[in-house]
């Protein structure tokens, strides 16, 4: 099939193209390279007889629109995002401008091309907000009520997948994601604190560890992931679907497991908690598992090895 991914050139979008370009279909990749970068491609770009063809720009040109009209495209996968939590506070308009606008975007490129499905990447750790610890791990069915203009973001987008399915018979899922890690994604700046730690354990630098280290996250392995964006180009229409382990880690027993994966013992130091952080996050499954035929099949203890393994054949 053609395939059209906005935000293809960064660390989630990346690794879904090269599954795509593997299954031989055609992929038009869209990024303005703010975080992306043509490196994340090259698999997919030397890869023989390949269909893909990049572009450079961003989804809050209305040039995404022309585009995606004249590609055609059969399923569209909308991962493109601001997707810093903290930007947000910072930038509200700034993070509606790429969330909610370049998600309007894309959907008026996807009706006009006359694509079938939208597969968007949501936010499972934002979109539900502050959870009591009663009802973890969180399901689908739960009030969605963001702390964070990201968070309200992610959820208007879903608003409006609803609503042009409703208006236009253009299908959707959306994929409420975990905290992904994996090979690939970027341990400098804004990044995942898999690839944080992993990163400064093997340059020999400390790592910190904002709180007391107790609060948890549901860390879902990038390979895993990808394969429930695949799964839901023909399923899971008009569902939003929990993509996580269903399991709590604590950022402390990921400190631990990684250090000993990359044989260090020094211990990590700690700094007061970021305001408006997430004490417990952990999204339930059991839908995708319903509806995609999906399930986590990569632990922290393997996710965080291939990720150090990675990182270190790619040092320079």
């Amino acid at each position: 099939m053609r395939c059209f991914v906005s935000g293809g050139a960064g660390f989630i979008g990346s690794t879904l193209v090269d599954r795509l370009v593997r299954e031989g279909h055609e992929v038009d990749v869209v990024d303005d390279f703010s975080t992306g970068s043509l490196a994340n491609l090259a698999a997919a770009r030397s890869d023989p007889g390949h269909g893909l063809k990049i572009h450079r720009l961003d989804v809050r040109s209305p040039d995404v629109v022309r585009l995606m009209e004249r590609r055609h495209p059969e399923v569209v996968f909308h991962l493109a995002a601001q997707a810093d939590v903290r930007v947000s506070v910072a930038r509200p308009a700034f993070d509606a401008e790429v969330n909610v606008l370049g998600t309007l975007h894309v959907l008026e490129g996807a009706r006009l091309a006359g694509a079938r499905k939208v597969v968007f990447a949501s936010s499972g750790g934002t979109i539900y907000g502050h959870v009591d610890p009663s009802a973890l791990p969180v399901q689908e069915t739960h009030a969605q009520q963001p702390s964070s203009p990201y968070g309200v973001a992610k959820k208007a987008a879903g608003d409006y997948l609803a609503v042009y399915r409703q208006l236009h018979g253009l299908e959707f899922t959306s994929l409420a994601l975990g905290n992904v890690f994996g090979p690939r994604q970027d341990p400098h700046g804004e990044a995942g604190v898999v690839a944080l730690f992993a990163g400064r354990l093997l340059s020999g630098e400390p790592c910190t560890i904002f709180g007391d280290g107790d609060q948890t996250r549901d860390f879902v392995f990038i390979d895993d992931v990808v394969d429930a964006f695949i799964r839901a180009t023909d399923r899971g229409d008009g569902l939003l679907l929990n993509i996580g382990t269903g399991l709590e880690t604590s950022v402390a027993s990921l400190y631990a497991t990684l250090a000993k994966a990359a044989g260090v013992s020094m211990p990590p130091s700690y700094a007061p908690a970021r305001p408006g952080e997430l004490q417990r996050s952990c999204l339930d499954p059991g839908r995708a598992g319903i509806h995609l035929g999906w399930k986590p099949w990569t632990n922290v203890t393997r996710g965080g090895a291939a990720v150090l393994d990675w990182m270190r054949a790619t040092a320079p």
